[in-house]
């Protein structure tokens, strides 16, 4: 976007105002309540949806070093944490204006760079006091749970018989007649696990989900699913599941079909409540957003089952899969068992052939053409082999190829064949006509998955094909939607591989909007590795701007003491004995302020974004008020656990649905945010540093007496 530029004054630093402007585009991606922007390619005036910085990024005009260097600095963010992408855009932008400041205040570039590397540690070091342990978070949660479901179970009580109070639990999606059936110990050792022929719960749009177990229509058997986490309707009475002018799609489907649905919740817990481990715990890394957070839990809830019979109960990131399928309503994302992809009409006819038989299935680690050559054990990373030689195949080479291929298939009696890389055309088209389904750009998780259940074991040339790298017991299937009926969406039509007990669980996403679709898997994503990287950790930080305010807090108390003689003990660790006594005491507050002015901004934001401040002088009144009571309050760290672990300065507010009585509780990644101020001052910092470096070269008074030296900063 050259408009992003448009405001870049030559007089000052141009790599730092390059910065700046880029940055300010993400502003309104900061918070629970984030403004989506939509993104539009000139050539084909197609646009997408997006409230994700590493999407914006990307569709932004950085053709400047600058530019480039923010783009680098958001990729390895994303690429490493899946979240904090938009507080790093934020913090860069409000940063770069920070050190502009204390340019025009002729601070040195050195004093800049020492005064903000240390004020930033000191920050790191002071919020240690905010993270709080998992299983501390995760227990409080669960009783927090409890409070509110007793008050809720009181209220409902008086006005039970009323039109406006019915007596349903929204958040469940499931009526207070329904009743929980215990394990039973007669049942199958691997009953407790099988869920292969279910869909797990699909969402409501707006107000929860529908916690249903869907059996495919060719089964006719009723199954009855043991695990102490199964919920049996006591009646088949309609259920209501909310207004009629919200949604008349949940109403009317799962009136008519209630009878055939099997709810699920969670596994014994060891906490209060009954939820499945850390369902709580991802709803308050949610963030208020219950759009995706519903499939999530009930991830958690299907592995946390899972880890009953495996006897680990760590969240294995590695054994979920997404697939984004165009065309059905929101309402129709659920979780289900298995591997679901999309594949061409023509695949789809091989399925229903192939359905209801064990398959013979084949992992292929790499291309499944007649150029692919591996590059080797040690393959280097985002390097793609396009051509090494002409294409052979249309001549009577790649006829040999194909034949071979085919013959090697048929001789091992090959049904299913998962490829990491690409397919050959001709080769897919001979695989259909012989009724041998090819399953494309798969990743290397699902492979590894399908590997461990089938025991098949992956292979990079056909040429290494024996019996021993085969896999046997694999089933494919016409993926169903919740109402029981297959999906077959114009070009593309979603099937599911199943194999029995196979731990990997596939995050159908659904949508009608076109433009919305990356949006929802982007956001998926985001909440599946803040989850991740918590339980990882161990640990998480308090959340509601709370962090925020006591970096805030402690820049400014930093500031006002350099002002003051170094006579304290603060004052002395944090002075640097290589600075001049003199730049010591007039810059260092001024530095330190300027910092303090980014923690300030994003506070600001989030408080706009959110509507929790009308503008940028209300929220700047309610942030000094915060400050104000926790100097008064003696130590600042006490007064935000005190409050902010009660209610945050942004929770509550970023669910239209939410029961004001109901506290939303709000945590943040401790690693991810950090990293995120880091990677947003050492870019910072870097541009400040190159530039000045040119500028200060060794032409400077050809420079300064020349027709160009307004477009430089002179130090």
């Amino acid at each position: 976007l050259a408009m992003a530029f448009r405001e870049v004054n030559a007089r000052r630093h141009v790599g730092l105002q390059q910065l700046s402007s880029l940055a300010l585009v993400g502003r309104t991606l900061l918070g629970p309540m984030k403004s989506c922007k939509f993104v539009v390619d000139e050539s084909t005036n197609q646009s997408v949806l997006t409230c994700s910085a590493v999407r914006l990024i990307e569709s932004l005009d950085l053709s400047s070093a600058a530019g480039q260097l923010l783009n680098e600095t958001v990729q390895a963010q994303n690429k490493e944490f899946k979240t904090g992408t938009s507080t790093l855009l934020f913090l860069v932008g409000a940063w770069s204006n920070a050190v502009l400041e204390c340019l025009q205040q002729n601070v040195p570039v050195s004093v800049i760079v020492s005064v903000m590397s240390e004020g930033l540690n000191s920050c790191c070091e002071k919020v240690q006091c905010l993270q709080l342990s998992i299983h501390d978070v995760n227990k409080e949660l669960c009783c927090s749970s409890v409070r509110t479901s007793i008050f809720e179970n009181k209220t409902s009580q008086i006005g039970s018989n009323s039109i406006l109070n019915p007596p349903v639990d929204f958040q469940k999606g499931i009526s207070a007649s329904e009743e929980v059936v215990p394990r039973n110990p007669h049942s199958h050792p691997e009953d407790g696990c099988n869920f292969s022929n279910s869909c797990l719960v699909s969402t409501l749009t707006g107000f929860g989900s529908i916690a249903s177990l869907v059996k495919p229509v060719d089964d006719k058997s009723k199954s009855v699913i043991s695990g102490s986490g199964v919920i049996l309707s006591s009646c088949n009475k309609q259920k209501l599941s909310h207004s009629r002018y919200f949604s008349t799609l949940a109403k009317s489907n799962f009136s008519s079909l209630s009878g055939n649905f099997e709810g699920y919740l969670s596994g014994q817990s060891a906490y209060p409540c009954e939820c499945s481990g850390f369902g709580h715990l991802a709803m308050a890394l949610s963030h208020g957003n219950r759009t995706n957070v519903k499939l999530l839990q009930n991830i958690v809830a299907y592995q946390q089952q899972g880890a009953e019979c495996s006897g680990s109960s760590r969240f294995n990131i590695t054994e979920i899969a997404t697939c984004c399928l165009l065309g059905l309503p929101e309402s129709y994302s659920c979780v289900c068992p298995g591997f679901i992809t999309l594949v061409s009409p023509e695949q789809a006819t091989v399925t229903k052939y192939l359905q209801g038989k064990p398959l013979w299935i084949l992992l292929m680690d790499g291309d499944l053409t007649e150029q692919y050559g591996h590059l080797g054990f040690n393959r280097p990373r985002n390097v793609r082999t396009i051509l090494e030689r002409p294409s052979l195949q249309d001549g009577r080479s790649g006829d040999l190829w194909l034949s071979s291929v085919l013959d090697t298939l048929r001789r091992f009696e090959v049904n299913l064949i998962l490829v990491r890389g690409n397919v050959c055309e001709k080769l897919m088209e001979r695989c259909i006509a012989n009724n041998i389904l090819v399953i494309g750009s798969v990743t290397r998780n699902v492979l590894g998955v399908f590997g461990e259940v089938t025991s098949a074991q992956p292979l990079t040339y056909l040429a290494q094909l024996n019996a021993r790298y085969l896999g046997r017991g694999a089933q494919v299937e016409l993926w169903r939607a919740c109402d029981g009926h297959a999906v077959e969406l114009g070009e593309l039509v979603p099937v599911r591989i199943k194999v029995q007990g196979i731990p990997l669980l596939t995050a159908m996403l659904t949508t009608t909007v076109a433009s919305k679709m990356q949006l929802i898997e982007d956001q998926f994503w985001t909440f599946v590795y803040r989850l991740h990287h918590a339980l990882n950790e161990g640990k998480v930080f308090l959340g509601g701007g709370a962090v925020e305010l006591l970096c805030l807090s402690h820049i400014q108390m930093l500031a006002e003491q350099s002002l003051k003689p170094a006579n304290t003990n603060a004052e002395r660790e944090f002075h640097n004995p290589l600075w001049p006594a003199a730049s010591s005491t007039e810059y260092r507050s001024v530095v330190l302020r300027a910092l303090a002015s980014g923690w300030s901004q994003f506070l600001s934001a989030v408080l706009c974004n959110t509507a929790k401040a009308t503008s940028g002088f209300e929220a700047h009144t309610l942030i000094k008020c915060h400050l104000k009571k926790a100097a008064d309050y003696g130590s600042p760290s006490a007064y935000v656990l005190k409050e902010f672990r009660r209610v945050g300065m942004v929770q509550g507010g970023s669910d239209p649905f939410t029961d004001p009585r109901e506290g939303l509780n709000v945590y943040d990644n401790v690693t991810a945010k950090t990293e995120a101020w880091r990677r947003a001052l050492d870019l910072v910092l870097l541009v400040l540093q190159t530039d000045a470096e040119i500028i200060t070269g060794p032409k400077r008074n050809q420079l300064l007496h020349s027709r160009v030296s307004s477009e430089f900063l002179f130090l």
